[in-house]
């Protein structure tokens, strides 16, 4: 399989170096590595070597695969047939407007609907609008650089309320508190604010590689943003003087940032040593502790939840082989730490049980239970404190990359899209789909038999 993506590589060097028009260069300072070029490197090169778990290079092969290898002469952020602006709503519970439902070969449950205007390429990050803003809005943030932005109404209905690119791949998003900004992350080091109202985008942080998380943070006594970065840093910026730039506070790291997350007065960044650092963020950030992972494999994704006081206490981590932690932050009880197997092949593949990545993490907001999602194309519900499993999804025909649930807990949002996971010969070039799933009794914590 190797050999023929490496074939087709060969197949497009020469183009490649005719074109010669700095996008190698501009890899190169995506992945952080001084002096790299690509010409006539294909994408898939960098991601089957040692690079290989690096998001922002998969995000950069993607990107460059679909300006460079499947249409030369494609627009950079899609056709105006994709906007959000010309999609019509899909009602999402049963309303009497015209619905985008799903085809049983898209999803076996009838009631999730597809959302119109999905990103051409891979939906990277999926996120609600919080629970202070006055509308529900849904945000998507993806590899081909562009963020999209949709209205869900009372009823269910989506629709396109805005879009906006920038010329990196997108690797987060956060919302600010009233909805009215969305903070952008992305490979080309900047950190992004983007204003709604105006449609105006500022840079407003830097770092020296791919940014890959970025978090608000709305303390007591302060607030800020919180930007990962693969140039092994955590930085924390302030917002009240835009638009200088104006860093707080540099804490560097021992390795690159792959995933974090914030419950505060609590951030948790998991790290590519397989560390996780947690961080008091009253007052000011201090650090409290290293925490050793323990998943053997990489770590993709994270999530804090509370405990019944309604107070951060732990998280939840995802790996790509098919496996999460559970992880107390204080506690004296190991019983309360533990892993399970996730998103694999129930039947044996040529005498082997095939394993898949896990892509995303997320706990619903009152239940506290949660839900996984693979590039097995699948997304499962867990309670974790009762170790059963809620529900699995029947198998889409893409990974699933991104899940988020709406502060009411009543909507999940999830995207499909090739993430890479089966090389170049597995893109379908099927672009990405975004859908809506009423989630509210599939997560619901099953009653204790008596």
């Amino acid at each position: 399989m190797i050999e023929s993506m490496l074939a087709k590589s060969r197949e497009h060097e020469k183009r490649l170096h005719e074109q010669e028009d700095g996008t190698g260069d501009l890899v190169g300072r995506w992945l952080g590595l001084e002096g790299f070029r690509v010409y006539g490197l294909s994408p898939t090169q960098l991601v089957i070597g040692s690079i290989a778990t690096a998001s922002a290079a998969i995000a950069a092969a993607s990107y460059f695969y679909r300006r460079h290898m499947y249409s030369p002469y494609e627009k950079m952020f899609g056709s105006s047939s994709s906007s959000p602006f010309n999609a019509k709503p899909g009602g999402l519970f049963g309303s009497a407007s015209p619905a985008a439902a799903l085809t049983t070969t898209q999803s076996q449950s009838p009631d999730d609907i597809l959302v119109d205007g999905s990103p051409d390429d891979t939906v990277q990050v999926l996120r609600f609008s919080p629970p202070t803003s006055e509308k529900v809005l849904l945000a998507a943030g993806a590899w081909d650089g562009t963020i999209r932005v949709w209205l869900v109404n009372d009823n269910g209905q989506c629709e396109g309320k805005a879009q906006q690119s920038i010329p990196a791949p997108i690797l987060d998003i956060e919302w600010t508190d009233d909805g009215a900004r969305l903070f952008i992350a992305a490979a080309d080091k900047d950190v992004r604010l983007w204003d709604l109202a105006s449609n105006q985008v500022a840079v407003v942080g830097a770092h020296d590689g791919p940014v890959k998380t970025c978090h608000w943070i709305n303390g007591n006594n302060y607030q800020c943003l919180m930007t990962g970065s693969y140039d092994k840093s955590l930085r924390f910026w302030d917002m009240r003087q835009l638009p200088k730039q104006t860093m707080m506070l540099k804490l560097d790291l021992p390795e690159r940032v792959y995933c974090a997350d914030v419950v505060y007065p609590m951030a948790a960044v998991g790290l590519a040593s397989k560390k996780i650092f947690i961080y008091n963020l009253e007052g000011g950030p201090q650090f409290v502790k290293e925490i050793e992972s323990q998943l053997k494999y990489q770590l993709r994704c994270l999530s804090i939840f509370r405990n019944k006081d309604n107070q951060p206490c732990g998280f939840a981590i995802g790996s790509i082989e098919g496996r999460v932690g559970v992880q107390m932050v204080e506690t004296s009880n190991t019983k309360e730490t533990f892993t399970f197997k996730c998103h694999r092949s129930a039947e044996l593949v040529n005498g082997y049980q095939e394993i898949f990545a896990v892509n995303d993490i997320t706990f619903h907001p009152q239940h506290g239970t949660l839900i996984t999602c693979g590039s097995d194309g699948r997304y499962s519900m867990w309670d974790k404190d009762a170790r059963t499993k809620l529900k699995t999804s029947e198998a889409h025909p893409l990974p699933i990359t991104c899940v988020h649930v709406h502060a009411s807990g009543t909507i999940l949002a999830y995207a499909m899209g090739y993430d890479w996971s089966k090389g170049h010969e597995g893109n379908a070039q099927q672009g990405s789909k975004i859908v809506l799933h009423k989630c509210l009794e599939d997560m619901r914590p099953r009653s204790k038999k008596t």
